[in-house]
């Protein structure tokens, strides 16, 4: 029976590119793709996707588990990855662990229980360690989606959050602020320390010395507003501008300034990381760090499905996702 390494090996191809070609992604010259679907039709191989199911107790099922449903980032990553895997045949199994690790552990079982084929997963911290270390256990293969945990060795889609910090740090900069205020998630989460690391880096770079009580450790979720909103006013020297570590504080901020009388971005500016859905209505419209969300969720499932398949090879693969800086209304010259 031809194999999909007997294609690869006349067509003088990795096991990886003949699977890309046969599911249709990836990035393949239209050289190699003809090449290789003519060795196909020479060999007349067409894959038995029935068998390959009863030979391996396939269920068709991917799970994906994120922290937050509410935040139009992961809602649009949901999509991406929905819509990847039906170009696969598979269907997606959506969970959300509320950035709460025991919510994580409970949807963990039942990700294990129904045996799904593979698993995209947003862990909820470093302490999804022991989540990973179970998918590991019972060979089920898993991607990494937007945040990385240390200690064990994956598959992942993330952004490039350290340098996305930066670029709205610099922006902020550019436009004459040096009191700038940084509300972050916790930093058991990989992302909030990047995004820290690239708002520390920017100042430095900069030549503004870094005040910590200006640096609050909130959280991506859930977290009291206005008492980091007027742990910020209460200083002698306020800051004249705050950046977010996501949307989601961003919106949270705003409604607090509004409420103490301030506004944005006339009394103070604000940006963050991520953008908001057109649906949110927010005046002023957020400077932003925007994230292609889209596409972790179909990258992420090109990743499982190659490791599935077998032609992922040994190493494992890191895709980082460079952010965009789009530029509105919320952050204007200090006054």
């Amino acid at each position: 029976m031809v194999t999909i390494y007997d294609i690869a090996k006349k067509a003088n191809v990795s096991p990886m590119t003949v699977s890309r070609v046969l599911n249709n992604t990836g990035r393949i010259s239209e050289a190699t793709r003809a090449r290789v679907k003519k060795i196909m039709e020479e060999y007349n191989y067409v894959p038995n996707s029935m068998a390959r199911s009863l030979v391996k107790q396939e269920t068709k099922i991917f799970s994906l588990l994120i922290t937050d449903i509410t935040n139009p980032f992961y809602t649009t990553l949901a999509r991406g990855a929905e819509d990847a895997a039906k170009r696969y045949g598979y269907k997606v199994m959506f969970s959300n662990s509320d950035e709460e690790l025991d919510k994580e552990s409970d949807y963990l079982e039942a990700i294990l229980s129904t045996k799904v084929d593979g698993v995209l997963f947003a862990p909820s911290g470093d302490r999804s360690l022991e989540h990973l270390q179970m998918l590991r256990k019972h060979n089920i293969p898993f991607v990494l989606l937007d945040r990385e945990v240390p200690g064990i060795e994956f598959d992942a889609v993330v952004g490039d959050s350290k340098e996305g910090a930066k670029n709205l740090v610099h922006h902020l900069i550019g436009l004459g602020h040096r009191n700038i205020a940084f509300i972050n998630g916790s930093l058991e989460v990989s992302t909030a320390r990047l995004r820290q690391e690239g708002y520390v880096e920017a100042l430095i770079l900069n030549g503004i010395s870094v005040n910590n009580e200006w640096i609050m450790e909130a959280g991506y979720k859930q977290f009291d507003a206005d008492a980091c909103v007027d742990r910020l006013l209460a200083n002698e020297e306020r800051p004249t501008a705050i950046f977010a570590a996501n949307n989601l504080i961003a919106v949270r901020v705003i409604r607090t300034l509004r409420k103490r009388g301030l506004l944005v971005p006339d009394d103070m500016s604000v940006v963050c990381f991520d953008d908001l859905d057109p649906d949110m209505v927010v005046d002023p419209f957020l400077t932003v760090a925007a994230q292609p969300a889209y596409d972790f969720g179909s990258i992420g499932i090109g990743l499982l499905m190659e490791r599935i398949q077998g032609v992922a090879g040994k190493e494992w693969r890191k895709v980082i996702l460079p952010s965009k800086l789009i530029i509105r209304d919320s952050a204007q010259p200090p006054k």
